[in-house]
Parts: C-alpha cells; sequence; structure tokens
C-alpha cells in the first residue's frame, strides 16, 4: 500500500485536468463545431488559462501514472482510476450545479465497494 498516496496523486490530478478543462470551456461558452469557428474558438482555447493549466495538469498526471505503472501490476492500479469518477460527480455538483441524482450517488457507491475490494486483493 505504499504506493497508494503516488496513486492518488495520478487519479486526483487527472480529476483535476477534467474540471480545469470544465471551467475553460464554461468561460468560453457554446459554440458549433464548424470550420468557421475553427480559428476563432481555438484561438480562444489555446489562451484560456484554465484550459492550459487543465492541459498542463494531464501532463502531469501522466508523468505520475507512468511512475506508477513501474511500481505496481496495472490490474491494480487501473481500477482506483474509477476514483477520479467519484471526485469530478462531486466537485460538478458543487462547482458547476451539476445533477447528482440518486442514480449517480448509487453508481458512486458501487464504484467505492468496487475500489475497495480491488484495495483489499
Amino acid at each position: 500500500m505504499s504506493y497508494f498516496p503516488l496513486i492518488m496523486l495520478g487519479v486526483l490530478l487527472n480529476a483535476g485536468a477534467q474540471l480545469l478543462l470544465k471551467e475553460g470551456m464554461r468561460r468560453i461558452g457554446y459554440f458549433e463545431f464548424v470550420w468557421a469557428n475553427a480559428v476563432p474558438i481555438g484561438l480562444q482555447v489555446a489562451a484560456n488559462p484554465f484550459v492550459l493549466a487543465g492541459i498542463f495538469a494531464y501532463i502531469v498526471s501522466v508523468l505520475v501514472w507512468l511512475l506508477v505503472l513501474s511500481r505496481v501490476e496495472v490490474s491494480f492500479a487501473y481500477p482506483l482510476l474509477s476514483v477520479g469518477y467519484i471526485v469530478n460527480a462531486v466537485a460538478g455538483y458543487y462547482l458547476f450545479q451539476e445533477n447528482l441524482s440518486l442514480t449517480r450517488i448509487t453508481g458512486i457507491l458501487i464504484i467505492v465497494a468496487g475500489v475497495y475490494l480491488v484495495t483489499r486483493s
């Protein structure tokens, strides 16, 4: 279990990257996916600090994940990525007022049970 903090760091960086990208795209707003928007929207995306921070967080999360995979079995580490679903569901609820229905909460509880079983094996 000594690698658990490193695994959680990778998971949280990955989840944080999603949240940063979401905030960046919230600030850019809805746009049509057409060629005419490629350059103007592309420039907005490239200049958005939240998007840039999200991309940086992804890069760091990949580096951390490479460390993880060099130290533990992928069949142990990979299922723990599902903790990111929990983090993002809860953070999405609080940060972006996203829906957290009974069905989603049930799914989260099932994920928690699965992560528990994986870490106990």
